[in-house]
């Protein structure tokens, strides 16, 4: 049998001979830590086959070169998952336009594959693209803030905030809970969205298959691990998408993230660049087809008896509008 480059990634990465063409998952679970040099090599040759895919992939707003960069640097740390998975984790991220470098969206390891996950960032970024919001406001709640929530008050007034700047992180005390709002462009706020400890702590239980698995296997190194108050603003930020304008492209991440946290395939949620395409060809052809029926009036004729008419004869030979 000739020996193509995917069977070299997977024997790199110890996941056996497959039939050419094929990326399954390896019998067995890869041990957890950094890859050898030889499987990041592997992965990376793996990678730049499809690099004309993820450039393709990404908004013209976003160079290849700043994705590619932050996909370098990974790989050691997700050299160890199956290439088809973090193939498909990566073109999630592109096609949402986000780059992986843990600040707008990272990459996770759930068991031997790798998973798209966007950070509470990335879902700010998203709104302000969508064009549909004028400001986001976000943030935690700490112990020694001042703060009242009186729901049936009006805006501003049913949420008031006051924070001690003086004071450092460790004085601030425990986050208590996130709060998350938008104010849309004729200067009108979306309700206050709130989501406190306990309310996070039932999410990450009832939803996150990275947790649970983080739990089983005893590593305690998933998101809600490593960083609890970071996932109980970005569920804050997730919580407020609802009752908000947002694009078709933001309710999509959301999708996409949630399929994340069940453990089911992603890359089915994330926008399709031909399919967007399409879409906004056929819009800009109902515009012009809408356009074309908006036609000036028709131009005057005049008959051999003097008399002016529009359009065209009627039935029995009868002119239009004579006027």
């Amino acid at each position: 049998m000739t020996e193509t480059l995917m069977h070299r990634v997977l024997a790199a990465t110890g996941g056996g001979r497959p039939a050419p063409e094929q990326d399954p998952a390896p019998t067995v679970e890869p041990p957890v830590g950094e890859a050898t040099p030889a499987q990041v090599d592997a992965v990376q040759e793996y990678l730049d086959k499809h690099g004309d895919k993820f450039a393709a992939s990404l908004p013209a707003h976003v160079p290849y070169e700043k994705f590619q960069a932050a996909v370098s640097a990974l790989l050691p740390r997700l050299g160890r998952c199956t290439p088809a998975s973090l193939r498909m984790a990566l073109m999630t991220c592109a096609r949402f336009g986000l780059v992986p470098d843990g600040y707008e969206a990272a990459i996770q390891v759930q068991g031997n594959k790798a998973v798209f996950i966007p950070t509470y960032k990335g879902y700010v970024r998203l709104m302000y693209r969508s064009g549909l919001v004028a400001s986001v406001h976000y943030g935690l709640v700490h112990e020694s803030d001042e703060w009242e929530v009186r729901p049936s008050a009006p805006a501003p007034d049913d949420f008031t905030l006051k924070i001690r700047p003086e004071l450092g992180p460790e004085e601030r005390g425990k986050a208590l809970f996130a709060y998350a709002f938008i104010r849309t462009k004729d200067g009108a706020r979306s309700q206050v969205v709130f989501v406190n400890r306990a309310k996070a702590a039932q999410l990450r239980d009832e939803w996150s298959y990275a947790y649970q698995l983080a739990e089983q296997d005893g590593r305690k190194d998933s998101f809600w691990h490593r960083d609890f108050d970071h996932m109980m603003l970005k569920s804050a930020l997730k919580a407020l998408y609802p009752s908000v304008p947002t694009s078709a492209e933001l309710v999509a991440l959301v999708e996409a993230d949630d399929a994340g946290e069940r453990g089911d395939v992603q890359i089915v949620h994330a926008p399709d660049p031909e399919r967007a395409a399409l879409v906004a060809e056929a819009e800009r052809a109902h515009r012009a087809a809408e356009g074309s029926q908006e036609t000036a009036p028709l131009p005057v004729k005049r008959s051999k008896q003097g008399r002016t008419y529009r359009g065209k004869k009627q039935r029995g030979g009868r002119k239009g509008r004579v006027s």
